[in-house]
Formats: C-alpha cells, structure tokens, sequence
C-alpha cells in the first residue's frame, strides 16, 4: 500500500517558508544520515535554487548509519553546485559547534561585519532539527520528541552576534513519488503511525535488513544464517516474534508487537549502524521506476495504434469499393 503523509498545517508552513527564503543567506537541510535522499524533501530544493540559496546538507543521526554509506553519500551531495554536506549527530557538541562557521563559508558576502548572517533550518519531521537548534543556541527553545510533526510553527531567533536563525516546522510534500520512500520514512519515524500500517512497514525493513546487515539480526535475535538467507520480510516479523515471545491468547504471534520491536530496534539504534539506501541503490530504484513508467506508456499507446490501423484498413477498403 502506497504510504502518503501531508497533514494540514504543512502546507502552512511551505508557505511561510517560501516567504522566509527571500530573508535568508544559507538554508540548512538536516537529513535523516540513514536515508538521506528518501529524507529530503523536493520542495526544499525547488524553494532555495528559486532564490539561488546555498546549502548546507546535514546528514544528522549519523552514529546510527552505515559509515561506509555516508562517505558515498557525502561525495554525492559534495558534487552538486551550491551544496556543503556534512555528517553529524545533533547530540555531539563539537559537530553541532561547526554549523555557524561552515555557513558562513557558504555566504562570504555577509562576512562584512554589517548585516547579519541569516540561517534557516529545515526539514522534513523527525530528523533532529529541534534537537539541532536546542545545542546551537545551547538552551531549550524548540519542543523535541520522538514523534514526527512536534515543531508546527516557525521561529527566528538570535544566534550570536551577526547571526540569526530561523526554525520551520517539519515538512513532507503532497504526493510521495516511489513507494519505497514512503516506507523507508515510515520505518524511520518520519511519518505519523495513523498513515502506515506497521506490519507491512517492518516487512519492508526486514527485506533490507536480510539482504544487507543479515548479520546484524543473526546477532540481536540469535538467528543461524541459513534459517536468515531463507525469510522474506513477513518470516523475519515471525521469527522475532517467536524469540521475544510476542503470543497472544491461545499461543499464536502478536505480529503487530513483533513488527514494533524490529521497527523500534532499528530506530534506536540496537541492530547496529544501519542505512537503508546508497546512492546506488537509489539510482536503481529511479530507474527501475522510469523503464515502468516507459513500459506502461508503450501500453497504453498500442491500443491506439491498433485502432488507428483497423480504421485505416476500413477506408482503403471503401476505396477499392467505389
């Protein structure tokens, strides 16, 4: 089932943030590290390339991703014009300390000691951005937790001398376009648990994890290998299930508990570092999505060719008539 998420009060809040963007030097996009490209929001881009603003790509919750992973995705974001990308936990001090320095490289026009330079964060829900702006200013200005869409209104505060920093509530867009984003975000959190159904959420994530880090849930679940190399999603729920005794009465599975256990576990962190995309695998999926797309335009124009000859076949056969 296809997994869409676009609440009211975002719409909102693209408003304000396009009428924000004219005001502001350097858009700082915070990512989730272990699904950088399904975690970035395609409004933010078209916003800040409209009003010709760098970007200081955050990759955030990077302890909890695949270094390797990072690295590449780091060299794929580097590579793009306007773009500064950098890997950090909100949680670490030092990395966070960076942040004002590194935009001020990527505004040097403002480093005149006249106007101030003028930050902007953004985001979709979930990954970190209050917590981000919580250890810049170094005390509790913006709500944290660990539900998507806590942040709902926009707030421009002082950051030092010659810096201010504006705070946008998290975003998602209208219609999200691979169907394996939708998942990716739901099994990270990103996404309110009223519009996913967690079965189906950590049937997807288990996909990913047998074919990736199996021996991150050999480890955590006690798993032997050849029992793990012939689950699918769904056997992984079942398995976890029966490790962590989810029964309901009578003795059957509480696969619903099991699916929140894989999912939860995954979140924290306690099946290892984790990315559920690289550049790689996302160049595969779009182009697997364009041969579909191609594919099924070819289709549905061959009956119309078919059509068009059939008439064409009954007016030479007129023709010939006269």
């Amino acid at each position: 089932m296809p997994i869409q998420w676009f609440p009211g009060h975002m719409a909102s809040a693209r408003k304000k943030a396009a009428e924000a963007m004219a005001m502001t030097d350097v858009v700082i996009e915070v990512t989730d590290a272990r699904l950088p490209e399904a975690s970035s929001n395609p409004m933010i881009g078209e916003l800040r390339r409209f009003r010709n603003r760098p970007c200081l790509k955050l990759l955030n919750k990077s302890d909890l991703a695949d270094p390797e992973v990072t690295r590449a995705w780091m060299d794929f974001y580097n590579a793009q014009p306007g773009v500064r990308a950098v890997a950090i936990s909100a949680k670490n001090p030092a990395e966070v300390a960076r942040i004002p320095a590194l935009c001020g490289q990527l505004a040097p026009h403002r480093d005149d000691g006249v106007k101030p330079l003028r930050m902007m964060i953004m985001g979709i829900p979930n990954v970190g951005k209050s917590t981000l702006m919580n250890a810049l200013l170094k005390r509790k200005v913006a709500k944290v937790g660990d539900e998507p869409a806590v942040t709902k209104h926009q707030q421009t505060l002082d950051l030092g001398p010659g810096m201010t920093l504006t705070d946008t509530p998290g975003m998602m867009w209208p219609k999200i376009a691979h169907d394996a984003d939708g998942y990716m975000l739901a099994a990270s959190h990103a996404i309110g648990r009223n519009a996913v159904i967690d079965e189906e959420v950590a049937a997807f994530l288990g996909e990913i994890l047998l074919a990736r880090y199996p021996d991150r849930l050999s480890a955590r679940y006690r798993l032997e290998a050849a029992a793990l190399a012939a689950m699918d999603g769904p056997a992984l729920i079942e398995a976890v299930g029966r490790r962590r005794g989810c029964l309901v009465k009578g003795g059957g599975l509480d696969l619903e508990k099991a699916a929140l256990i894989l999912l939860q576990e995954y979140r924290d962190g306690a099946l290892g570092r984790i990315s559920l995309e690289t550049p790689a695998t996302r160049a595969c999926m779009i182009a697997d999505a364009q041969a579909a797309a191609q594919a099924a335009q070819e289709e549905d124009a061959e009956p119309a060719q078919g059509e068009a000859d059939e008439g064409g076949d009954g007016g030479n056969g007129g023709g010939d008539g006269d």
